[in-house]
Formats: C-alpha cells, sequence, structure tokens
C-alpha cells in the first residue's frame, strides 16, 4: 500500500465523506495492478466503517475490490479459502452491525461471484442474512430498504439472490438449512405486511428444497478443486499413467467417459425421483407446519405449488 493510497485514506477518513473523484483515485492508486492485497481490503473495510453514508458508487467499488481479494486472492481462484472466509467473518463482526448497503451486498456478491465458500462461510452469511430480514433498516445497494417489521421487497430480492448463487448450500437451488430459515422468517412475520415477492419465493424455494434436482458434482469444494486443478496441468506423456490418474482423480467423469451409458442417461430419472416428496421430506414438512399449530396462506401456497408440479411433471 503506496503513500498516495495512505494519504487518501485518512483524509476520506476524516470528512466521513466519498466522492466519486476520491473513489476513481483510489482505484488507480491501490488497484492499478490489477490485484487487491489483505491490507488493501482491510483499509477499504476501514474507510466503509467511517462513512456515514455509504452510497451506490461506493458500494459498487467496495463489494468489487473486496470480493476480488476474498474470491480470487489465492488459488484456485474461484473458491474462497477458509483462511479468507475466517478474515471475512472477522472484518463484518469487529463493529457489532451488519451495513445493509455495503456489508450485506458484499455478503451476497461473493454468494454470486464464487464458485464455493466454506461451510463456516455459509453458515455465518445464513445467520447473518436472517438477522438483516429480522431486525436490519435502511437502504440496500439493488434498491428499497430492510425492514424490521415486515419481509420488503428488497429483502425478497436479497434472499432469492443468495439462495439460488453458485455458492450457496446448493448451486441454484435450496438445501433443508436454507428452507428452514425461510420457514423461521415466514412464521416470525406472518400476519405483517409482506411484500408479495416474499410469498412466491417462500413457496416456490421451500418447494425446490423438496422437490429439485442438483446433481452431485455440481459444485467442488476448494480442496477438491486444487486436486483437478493438479491434474489437468499434469502433462506427462504416458496415457496408461493419464487414464489411470483420471479414474482416481475424477472417477464419476471416468465412468461417464467409459461406462456402458451416457452421462444423460440417467439424469431424467434422477430429476422424476426427486421430484417425489419423501417420506423424509414429508415429515420434515408437516414438523414445519405444525409449529404454529395451522396451515397458513404461505403453507397453502408452498402446499399449491407442490400440486402444481406434481402435475405438470
Amino acid at each position: 500500500m503506496g503513500i498516495e493510497f495512505g494519504n487518501l485514506v485518512a483524509k476520506m477518513q476524516a470528512r466521513a465523506v466519498i466522492g466519486a473523484d476520491e473513489i476513481t483515485a483510489l482505484r488507480k492508486a491501490g488497484w492499478s495492478d490489477g490485484m487487491v492485497s489483505r491490507a488493501e481490503a482491510e483499509t477499504l473495510f476501514s474507510i466503509n466503517g467511517s462513512l456515514a453514508a455509504p452510497d451506490a458508487q461506493w458500494c459498487d467499488f467496495f463489494t468489487e475490490a473486496v470480493g476480488e481479494y476474498v474470491v480470487n486472492g489465492t488459488e484456485p481462484k474461484g473458491y474462497v479459502a477458509q483462511e479468507e472466509a475466517n478474515w471475512l467473518v472477522q472484518q463484518i463482526t469487529r463493529d457489532g452491525r451488519l451495513c445493509a448497503m455495503s456489508e450485506l451486498e458484499l455478503l451476497v456478491r461473493i454468494y454470486e461471484r464464487a464458485r464455493n465458500v466454506p461451510d463456516s462461510l455459509k453458515a455465518f452469511v445464513l445467520a447473518q442474512l436472517e438477522q438483516a430480514v429480522l431486525t436490519g433498516k435502511g437502504p440496500t445497494r439493488s434498491g428499497g430498504e430492510l425492514s424490521d417489521t415486515h419481509v420488503s421487497s428488497a429483502e425478497a430480492q436479497i434472499l432469492r439472490r443468495m439462495l439460488f448463487a453458485p455458492a450457496s448450500d446448493r448451486p441454484a437451488a435450496v438445501s433443508r438449512r436454507e428452507a428452514e430459515m425461510l420457514y423461521r422468517l415466514k412464521d416470525a412475520t406472518l400476519g405483517a405486511p409482506n411484500a408479495p415477492e416474499w410469498k412466491t419465493l417462500f413457496a416456490q424455494g421451500v418447494g425446490n428444497y423438496l422437490m429439485g434436482y442438483v446433481a452431485e458434482s455440481a459444485q467442488l469444494d476448494r480442496v477438491r478443486a486444487l486436486e483437478l486443478e493438479a491434474f489437468v496441468a499434469d502433462n506427462r506423456a504416458s496415457i496408461g499413467g493419464f487414464m489411470g490418474r483420471m479414474a482416481t482423480t475424477s472417477p464419476r467423469a471416468f465412468a461417464e467417459m467409459f461406462g456402458k451409458q451416457s452421462p444423460a442417461a440417467g439424469v431424467a430419472d434422477r430429476v422424476a425421483a426427486a421430484q417425489e416428496v419423501s417420506g423424509d421430506e414429508r415429515l420434515w414438512l408437516e414438523g414445519q407446519i405444525a409449529r404454529n399449530d395451522q396451515i397458513d396462506e404461505y403453507d397453502q401456497a408452498l402446499l399449491d405449488f407442490i400440486d402444481k408440479v406434481t402435475a405438470e411433471g
């Protein structure tokens, strides 16, 4: 971090405001090489905490720069390392509050940019998002505001982005713990003047958990990605050795390439099977509905969604 960058930071923190020209200057001084260091990312968090009212332009720069460090700061790019995940949690929690405009947007954008993140970060993001919906206030980057009295349209949009992001529990799908979060939010805000988008998201989200299909290979963890990256980079000449390493490093791909069935042969069957609500899933759903001793309008919207998908299937 150069002297110019440090001087810019000191001026901004002293005034608690930042303008477009200063953001441009920061970008040039601290990001001219296309890389963001941990020290620079920590400085951006410090600036963010000193701003009286972060605006959209600052939010975009902050989330882009810090997200670049977290998501692409270590190899393989796109997979958040545990060390960076721990660092991010420390930065977010150090002042005891979550800024709706910048820090909440940062968490969601990391989910959207990364291919996967450590499970500890997934649990942290879910908890932060749940609390933001229930108790948060203030404007969001996508427009609208957080509300502590009901689920707003902005909150429904943020929830949707997070749930179906590539780095969520089940990319483009919903996991059980995510579905349970939706149920907790539903029960906590039942009877409130919630945005209509919230009911739609609730039904689609929980319905997706119960009936959605996600391939086992849809999401790799960082260790697995490193193994595959090393495998691809292996240029040893032996064909026999190559095939042997492929069979042990990527057995599913090997079986699909050289097995009796094509990879797509069983996908339709697996999708159809996933759309059938299993006995375990039915027990789970009954338990969720029983929590408030009624089939409320959101439960009914979910049941209608399940009936519709079943009929169309």
